[in-house]
């Protein structure tokens, strides 16, 4: 596996190899391996992105409120998100399995796909710092903050209802589940 090719998919070379590597491991592989799972990197990589949202949404967009900014940033740190931008950069290529996760197709589970690009996050932050990390984030993350953005004024019907029903005061909202209905798609 040649990380080469997964620096120039993301636009940057580590000076530290390790790091990259660590990013990339997942903890099936780190087991068999008796190494360092991505999994304490992926938890500063997550901050470094919620910092990098907040920063953005805070100096670019002085519109929105605090609760605003607060469900932007929730809708665009998600994991639907994030694996857009490992298919971007075919993440599934380059991350390091066990046996048992390459038998069960880990290279396209999204939680894993999505935890690697926080932990390649984490990776940039310590391998330069925090600018490199805001650069990438911004760069594959523009786009879906702005989709947020525009849709942050829109709520739900049992948001509006209450809000209507509670202009005057306080009401008593009670709700009774009449049916339920399970679908299943696998």
């Amino acid at each position: 596996m040649d990380l080469t090719d997964f620096e120039k998919n993301i636009g940057y070379n580590f000076k530290d190899k390790k790091l990259l590597k660590t990013a990339l491991t997942h903890v099936s592989y780190a087991y068999e391996n008796k190494g360092i799972s991505n999994e304490r990197i992926e938890f500063l990589g997550d901050a470094v992105l919620e910092l990098v949202i907040s920063k953005y949404l805070y100096k670019s967009m002085p519109n929105l409120s605090e609760g605003e900014m607060t469900k932007v940033r929730a809708s665009v740190v998600c994991e639907k998100s994030l694996l857009e931008v490992a298919k971007k950069h075919n993440f599934g290529d380059f991350l390091y399995f066990g046996k048992s996760e390459i038998a069960n197709k880990g290279n396209q589970r999204p939680a894993i796909l999505s935890d690697a690009v926080e932990a390649v996050i984490g990776a940039m932050y310590l391998d330069s710092d925090f600018e490199t990390a805001e650069k990438f984030v911004i760069s594959n993350l523009e786009d879906t903050i702005k989709k947020s953005v525009s849709g942050v004024g829109i709520k739900d019907y049992k948001t509006e209802l209450q809000e209507k029903l509670q202009v005057h005061g306080d009401v008593k909202i009670e709700y009774i589940t009449i049916s339920e209905k399970r679908t299943w798609s696998w």
